[in-house]
This record gives C-alpha cells, structure tokens and sequence, in this order.
C-alpha cells in the first residue's frame, strides 16, 4: 500500500476505533448541530495523527489526503486533516494556499475555518515566504466571508511581526460587514495584537473606533 493511502487507513481506522457517543452529543450542540461528531477530544485526536505520520509526504499527496479526510461524514476527520496539514507546515508554500482555501469553503464553519488560518499563518510568517501578502490580499476580497475571516485572522500569534499596516487596513476594509463572524474577527485579530502593542492598537480605535460595530470593539479592547 503506498504511504500516503497507510496515513489515510490508519487516521480513518484510529479515529473510528476511538468514537465515544456520549461525548458526540455535546459536541454535535456546541456547534449548533450543524455536523456529526465521533466524540474524540483533542488532544487524543492529536496524539493519534501524529503517530500516524511515519513518512512525511509530498505536497500533492498530502493535500489529496486532507482532501479525503475532508469528504468523511464526521467532524473530527476534517479536524484530522487540519492537524495533518499543520503538521508538515514547514514544506508547504505559497502554492499551497488555493489548495488550503478550497478546503476551508467545503463544510465551512468557524472551527475549521479557523484551523485552516492557522496553518496558512504560520506558512506565511515563515522567513522563506517571498510575496507572502499576495494571497491574503487577494483573500480580503473573497465572495465568501469565510475566506475574508482567513484573511482578517491569519496573523494571530505573529506578535511584534505582525504587518500592521495589513492588519489594520484589512480591518478597515472589513469594518462595515454585518456578518457576526468578521465583526468577531476583526476584533480578534486587534485583540490578539494589542497583548504585544496596546498602544498602537489603542491609538488606532481611538482613531476609527466609530467605525466598528460594538462586538468588535469589545473584543478589541478587552486587554486594554
């Protein structure tokens, strides 16, 4: 069996084996019934990817692995994929990211979509990413306000190499949306920079604070 179809056997084999339906249940209700759970927890999910992974794959193998775990009925196969990709961040590189983005528009809800962010941020802030903003950029502008939420979002944890011209441009692109999860996102992301530059952040709500809707200013502010 070549290597990439032995990771895929084994995560669908290891998470079915792990299922636990009294945990489905609340699980299913936190995230408003949209999906049906196995009733794995994180860090058991985790441990199991990774000991899954014996062999790093090639990217087209790889995506085409997390484009089969994608397809699964239960939650956790997409959270599965998601630990997968994170797992061999360092290989992939901007060419990933349309891939990574089809993903996100398939079963899209905050979760996943924000598990994606994280793995396209921490692709983009690495050192070797030439034209890193292009994508994002683009993103900014996507028909699906998922994928603006990927772009307002993907800079968490970049803590002072934050590009803060993007971060709070792109806030203002975003602030007349009526969509809870950008309001959401924009605040996030402001929140998150302000642990590491309130003053900055502070200055820029005082600024165009007028401008945003009062969800995003109480998450903006709330390590203020």
């Amino acid at each position: 069996m070549h290597d990439a179809d032995q990771l895929l056997q084994a995560v669908r084999d290891g998470l079915a084996a792990q299922a636990d339906a009294a945990r489905a249940a609340p699980m299913r209700a936190y995230q408003r019934d949209q999906f049906d759970f196995l009733g794995i927890q994180t860090p058991a999910r985790r441990a199991l990817v990774k000991s899954a992974v014996h062999k790093r794959l090639d990217t087209p193998e790889l995506m085409r692995v997390a484009g089969a775990l994608w397809d699964e009925p239960r939650r956790e196969y997409q959270y599965a994929a998601i630990d997968l990709l994170d797992l061999h961040r360092r290989q992939l590189t901007i060419a990933a990211i349309p891939a990574l983005l089809a993903l996100a528009r398939r079963k899209p809800w905050w979760e996943t979509v924000d598990g994606l962010a994280g793995v396209i941020g921490r692709l983009l802030r690495a050192p070797a990413a030439q034209d890193r903003h292009a994508p994002m950029d683009a993103a900014l502008t996507d028909p699906s306000f998922w994928i603006r939420r990927i772009a307002m979002t993907h800079q968490l944890g970049w803590r002072l190499e934050t590009d803060t011209g993007r971060l709070f441009g792109y806030a203002l692109a975003l602030a007349d949306e009526p969509e809870f999860f950008i309001r959401k996102a924009i605040g996030w992301a402001l929140r998150d920079y302000a642990k590491w530059a309130p003053g900055t952040v502070s200055g820029f709500l005082a600024t165009h604070g007028a401008r945003f809707a009062p969800l995003t200013l109480r998450e903006a502010r709330k390590h203020l």
